[in-house]
């Protein structure tokens, strides 16, 4: 893994905490899967603030040197996936959080501390 990743989970992090982002969690995959290094989970408390975190991480990636390969999700999604290659990111609904549990899913993966990039 390099630092390249570690900088574009840091600035994905930053820009959900600042939309308020609620319980993000950085699960680093790289040990247990190929299609990643890192997956981020977040929720926001309504359709406008998941979409405002959205754009901001779009928004501060950009910015950075780093596309995404794919976003899937809408206007109407209470689930937006953004796929930047080393890292996933899924921005949910409280409620469809609790329904998908990609925390459980994913539990093997390694829990990673905002501060520990």
């Amino acid at each position: 893994m390099n630092d390249t990743v570690k900088e574009m989970v840091a600035i994905a992090y930053d820009a959900l905490d600042e939309k308020l982002g609620q319980d993000i969690q950085i699960i680093q995959i790289s040990e247990i899967s190929m299609i990643a290094d890192y997956l981020m989970i977040a929720s926001g408390k309504n359709q406008n603030q998941i979409h405002a975190m959205t754009d901001l991480v779009e928004e501060k990636l950009g910015q950075a040197g780093y596309h995404a390969k794919h976003i899937e999700g809408n206007k109407n999604s209470t689930w937006i996936l953004m796929d930047y290659g080393d890292m996933i990111l899924h921005i949910f609904s409280n409620e469809d959080r609790l329904f998908y549990d990609l925390e459980r899913i994913w539990r093997d993966g390694k829990k990673i501390d905002r501060t520990s990039l």
